[in-house]
């Protein structure tokens, strides 16, 4: 049955089991006129396997050409013909582009219909055995390190489950910059979701080191919230930020490092340390 009118259709796909493609999602690609994707060939592969009678333009739909794509959608639109966007596995926009079409779609009056599916984050965190609410999904971390640590001490004090995508191959060095930013926490690293080889590998930041895993492809990692319940007593924390100054530790380390311990804000934390500094004029560091 044709659409009744234009819209922009946001359609999930599979994450590798084709049994997780539905009817739904498969009679929007065949019928719409226009199909973007991040990488076309891929697309076209995926068409053949799951037996989709494709019929519209396929066209490339990625980070670097969604700005200029915009007006050639909108055109479309206007011509009365339907637009399909997917991602190259699972859910599109869910650390995907499309967040500018679509919201160009909606100021310019446009429907934009959902077909929901399979997404790697949800999929993740529903099998992993870690808190699943509320949670906080950060998508591809960024990777330099002092990126990567200025995200992390942004969520270093809220109770939320974190979720992310991550390379094999980054992996350890982006758990340490966690551990050193959040402190001890449980983690799920998540991997061939709904494939032959699916994998959940459980385990805790504080011995991540110990963990194994393929060195190849992505992987959806989830780190649970903080685990703390009372408060570190003023003591306890001005002898540690002692040991950090007489160390050598820099003033604004030192306060990072100490805001792991229980319940207490970075703002807190560096308050703290200006006061012991004063009394303190001799300490290293400061």
């Amino acid at each position: 049955m044709p659409f009744p009118f234009p819209r922009l259709w946001v359609v999930a796909v599979t994450l590798g089991n084709p049994g997780d493609f539905t009817p739904r999602a498969r009679q929007v690609l065949q019928e719409a006129d226009l199909i973007l994707a991040e990488d076309t060939r891929r697309a076209g592969l995926f068409f053949q396997r799951h037996d989709v009678a494709q019929r519209g333009t396929l066209r490339s739909f990625f980070e670097h050409n969604e700005n200029e794509r915009i007006p050639a959608v909108l055109n479309a639109l206007e011509q009365g013909r339907n637009v399909a966007l997917i991602s190259d596995a699972g859910t599109p926009l869910i650390g995907d582009p499309g967040y500018r079409l679509v919201r160009a779609c909606r100021n310019e009056g446009y429907v934009v219909t959902p077909v929901p599916g399979p997404c790697a984050p949800v999929a993740a965190l529903s099998a992993s055995g870690l808190p699943p609410s509320p949670f906080s999904f950060l998508g591809f971390l960024p990777r330099q390190t002092g990126e990567q640590k200025r995200l992390f001490l942004t969520w270093a004090e809220m109770t939320t489950t974190l979720v992310f995508f991550e390379r094999n191959s980054r992996l350890p060095a982006t758990l340490g910059v966690a551990l050193d930013c959040l402190g001890p926490r449980e983690i799920c690293v998540a991997r061939e979701l709904t494939k032959e080889h699916e994998e959940f590998i459980l385990g805790r930041l504080e011995t991540h080191q110990d963990m194994r895993w393929d060195p190849r492809g992505e992987v959806t990692v989830i780190i649970g919230p903080p685990e703390f319940s009372v408060k570190t007593l003023e003591e306890d924390m001005d002898r540690m930020l002692l040991e950090e100054m007489h160390s050598g530790t820099p003033r604004d380390v030192a306060s990072r490092i100490a805001a792991r311990t229980r319940g207490w804000t970075s703002k807190e934390v560096y308050a703290r340390l200006i006061s012991i500094s004063k009394a303190n004029p001799g300490s290293r560091g400061t």
